[in-house]
């Protein structure tokens, strides 16, 4: 063993120490004057990113709804900013419509002569030739709403002496009114059913009288769904009674209203058929769902009604809000070579209302980071479900660093490494 106390031997300690500390920086300097190429390669080189390490949430689905279909006729069933039909039975079967097709003449007359929001819309004359229209339609056994010479209604008044008690004599002569004769206001009716992708709806008269005017349970859902998005026309088939001064008390032929969650919209009725195309509201979460349905071919309006009622309490739990994502989810990470590291979060929760079992699905899309600061968006998570589909910012929640001089000049091999790829989530 050596012995340090003596003056030769801490003489060589001291030397031993000048080796080493003077070999280090011989060793730096080398690095920054002799290796001077390499020096200013590392200190300029790209900071190697650091690829994501994802953790998607897994999909969600509940299970199919139990629905209780009618057992007869032509019907379907679908909600306002869903596709597609929720149910449906002989849905591409053409049947009369009868006094639904009311609504294609409501529609075309407003989009023809607006009702601004508040106002009623313009004054219109009844004469003696409107007298003669209503004793017509009572002798073919119509349906009418009453109607006085020399009066004078709104066009709101109107259009709810049409709709409310079907009036089929205020179709007519609001259809002359609007167009100069009947024949004119079928050929602007029938454009306006191509114009809007209704191909298997036929229109034979302006009232539905005619056993000609026929559609489709699929294009009667579309129909519906375009009358609810005209806000006059949405108001009058939500209201079950009303009184217009000249003719009184007028009452809703749609007896489901106010139940079931139903808010309009028309009935329809022939010799042999009770039809009904309805619309419900429900609460689900903290969103409203709109559910448009139709069913034609019932033996009477209580059959029709009952088998409705029926269906709409099956369908409207079958909605659900479901909320795959959180605000500050962690959703990837990020670990780098020099010892930093961080988190992506969802910047804000998401939530959608699905029906059904329809999946929740999260597909996650975030970027390899070199350098970034907290709160930097590196990446999306976008949410599907069906035809919906929500985007959410991913956010850092820590700095991620330069690593400084001595890691570059040590970790030669890191620098000259390629950067990776977006790494994605499917």
């Amino acid at each position: 063993m050596t012995d340090r106390s003596t003056p030769d031997a801490r003489r060589r300690v001291y030397q031993r120490r000048r080796i080493v500390v003077f070999g280090a920086l011989a060793l730096v300097l080398a690095l920054l004057v002799g290796g001077g190429v390499y020096t200013a390669n590392a200190l300029g080189a790209p900071i190697p990113a650091a690829a994501p390490e994802v953790s998607a949430p897994e999909p969600l689905a509940a299970e199919p709804q139990a629905l209780v279909l009618p057992g007869f006729g032509g019907y379907a069933v679908g909600a306002v900013g869903f596709d597609g039909l929720l149910a449906a039975g002989e849905a591409d079967r053409p049947m009369p419509s009868a006094s639904i097709t009311k609504v294609i003449t409501a529609l075309v007359i407003l989009d023809a002569h607006a009702i601004p929001p508040g106002e009623a819309g313009p004054e219109i004359a009844y004469t003696e030739a409107d007298i003669d229209i209503y004793w017509d339609m009572v002798a073919q056994n119509g349906s009418v709403a009453p109607v006085a010479a020399g009066s004078s209604l709104t066009l709101r008044e109107s259009l709810e002496a049409m709709l409310l008690p079907s009036g089929n004599n205020y179709a007519i002569s609001l259809a002359n009114w609007a167009f100069g004769s009947g024949d004119e206001f079928l050929a602007v009716a029938r454009a306006w059913l191509d114009e809007h992708g209704l191909v298997n709806t036929r229109i034979a008269d302006s009232s539905g009288l005619s056993l000609d005017n026929v559609s489709t349970p699929t294009d009667l859902i579309a129909l519906g769904k375009l009358a609810l998005a005209e806000p006059t026309l949405a108001e009058i088939v939500a209201t079950q009674r009303v009184v217009v001064p000249e003719l009184g008390p007028l009452e809703n032929s749609n007896k489901l209203l106010g139940t079931h969650g139903v808010d309009g919209i028309k009935t329809g009725t022939t010799d042999d058929a009770a039809n009904l195309l309805f619309s419900a509201d429900f609460a689900v979460g903290s969103s409203t769902v709109t559910i448009v349905g139709v069913l034609l071919g019932g033996e009477n309006h209580a059959v029709l009604r009952s088998a409705i009622a029926a269906l709409l309490d099956s369908v409207a739990p079958g909605f659900h809000e479901v909320a795959p994502l959180e605000a500050g989810q962690q959703l990837a990470e990020y670990d780098t070579p020099w010892g930093d590291s961080a988190r992506a979060r969802a910047a804000d929760g998401a939530s959608v209302i699905v029906w059904s079992d329809t999946p929740v699905e999260v597909e996650v899309h975030a970027e390899p980071v070199a350098l970034a600061s907290s709160g930097e968006q590196v990446g999306t998570a976008i949410v599907r479900a069906g035809t919906q589909e929500l985007t959410v910012p991913l956010v850092l929640d820590a700095d991620i660093d330069d690593p400084g001089t001595w890691w570059r000049l040590t970790n030669p091999g890191a620098l000259d490494a390629a950067a990776p790829q977006s790494v994605d989530d499917r």
